[in-house]
């Protein structure tokens, strides 16, 4: 996401190499940082929120009796060229289509943290990228502890290794907890490491027989692509035909058509020249996000969240193996995961916790990041494709996986929430009204100069005030004296 801006604290700070001490865990973000955070987090939150309705929408439909039918009826209604190989159902328009716009929005994510923010630093990325592996790496080995030991399929794997961050941010949204600027960013890198895994795992695991001739023409198509970016030719006209076009060789060749998406938000430039405002990844994703959070995702979620919630369904979500998998990984895994990782990482880097945190708010993030909701969908779709009951019921227990999580981070973020308000609003205090937070001047001469200017002026004024307050309380008691001399 962006580069030639101020040097920043990056989400882990990076000191000197010969200062381990001051190295902290969750320190303060640079002020660029902190805005861009704000921004893609706010689109996020709108979008999860959607993305929560319609998560609610496909499970009311898909389960109220009289309009059931219906919802098989309509995700699997066929639409598209045939003689292209696009004869697709609406619901798998959603997963190889929609979710493209979803996935080139992560490539640019994933581009400006490599070239411009957490992830640019191998020192800084350490903590974050550590945690996030092993927050990807201990779901992954629960599920097959559990299908091990239970007899059960190992091909779901994946399935609880993803975090879905706009489900999250909607679950904070509702519960109406604000968090520190730090943990907000740790938990975005956290989802921007997890895309990135995502992705490898789609493309490597889940990879049918390939079309050579046509993957060869979608990398002929990308390389285009990447040559007029670097000649600089603008025109949305020109990128998005040629996006379509290289998206339908993708899907025709075999290879996830996502994989498009990603490989297209990566070749976009991502640093600042002298003079600009936003780089082109940025102005780009910008324009985009709000497509993939407000209509993609959602979409997404309407065709694919809606599986059976009957009893027999849910007790099959706690007994059958592929099932519980899932949801012990995004409960228990998730959880034990990052925490872990984000605790021996500490310790062997002798990084300290920022003294406005506490453990059990990583504790909490880490909790709040096993609602696996978009991707895991995804992946489960992709993992037990041959078998249309597993499939759903793989998809209920990320529903009920990502609920569980859900409902313990908010019981842990709602301890705290009051510590978290007071550090979200010193965060965001601007008495000298310049558009900066005052706890990014506090070394800032000119800013002391500014604070002491504003009080004297309301010294001043409030000695204006005491002095009229006085000459009117001098009259009211002259006038008082004078009625009581007057003869009765």
């Amino acid at each position: 996401m962006p580069s030639n801006r101020p040097p920043e604290v990056p989400l882990v700070a990076a000191p000197s190499p010969t200062d381990h001490q001051s190295r902290k865990l969750l320190g303060r973000l640079s002020l660029p940082e902190l805005r861009f955070v704000g921004d893609a987090l706010r689109t996020e939150t709108v979008g999860g929120v959607l993305l929560l309705v319609a998560a609610i929408a496909a499970l009311l439909w898909a389960n109220i009796p009289a309009i059931s039918q219906s919802y098989s009826s309509v995700a699997s209604f066929h639409i598209g060229p045939a003689a292209l190989g696009l004869d697709l159902s609406l619901q798998h328009w959603a997963a190889d289509g929609l979710l493209a716009i979803f996935f080139f929005v992560a490539g640019i994510e994933l581009k400006r943290e490599l070239v411009a923010g957490d992830l640019r630093d191998a020192r800084a990325a350490a903590l974050p990228v550590i945690a996030a592996l092993c927050g990807m790496a201990v779901p992954a080995v629960v599920y097959l502890v559990v299908n091990i030991l239970g007899n059960g399929s190992t091909d779901g794997w994946a399935v609880p290794t993803a975090t879905d961050i706009a489900f999250a941010l909607a679950v904070l949204a509702v519960i109406g907890t604000s968090l520190p600027s730090a943990l907000r960013a740790f938990l975005l890198t956290l989802a921007v490491v997890d895309d990135l895994f995502a992705i490898l795992i789609i493309a490597v695991f889940f990879t049918s027989d390939i079309d050579f001739l046509a993957l060869g023409g979608a990398f002929v198509g990308l390389a285009l692509f990447w040559f007029l970016l670097r000649r600089e030719v603008r025109g949305w006209y020109i990128y998005v035909p040629l996006a379509l076009v290289i998206w339908g060789l993708m899907y025709n060749s075999g290879v996830h058509a996502t994989i498009a998406g990603v490989a297209m938000g990566l070749m976009l430039r991502c640093t600042r020249r002298e003079g600009e405002r936003q780089s082109p990844g940025e102005h780009i994703e910008h324009l985009v996000r709000p497509l993939s959070a407000g209509l993609a995702v959602p979409l997404f979620a309407l065709f694919s969240a809606g599986v059976s919630l009957s009893d027999k369904a849910i007790a099959q979500v706690f007994t059958r193996p592929e099932a519980l998998g899932v949801v012990l990984g995004l409960v228990v895994g998730k959880a034990v995961g990052i925490f872990g990782g984000t605790w021996l990482a500490a310790r062997f880097t002798k990084a300290e916790l920022n003294e406005d945190l506490a453990w059990p708010d990583v504790l909490a993030v880490a909790s709040l990041a096993g609602i696996g909701f978009t991707v895991s969908l995804l992946i489960g779709e992709l993992a037990f494709a041959d078998d249309a009951v597993l499939t759903s019921e793989v998809k209920a227990a990320v529903l009920i996986g990502s609920l569980i999580a859900a409902v313990i981070a908010c019981v842990m973020l709602k301890l705290r929430n009051r510590k978290y308000r007071a550090l979200t609003e010193a965060e965001e205090r601007d008495d000298d009204h310049d558009g900066i937070p005052d706890i990014y001047e506090e070394h800032n001469p000119e800013y002391h100069l500014r604070m002491a200017r504003i009080y004297e002026d309301r010294a001043a004024d409030h000695r204006r005030r005491a002095e009229e307050a006085a000459a009117a309380a001098l009259q009211t008691a002259a006038g008082s004296t004078a009625e009581g001399d007057r003869p009765a």
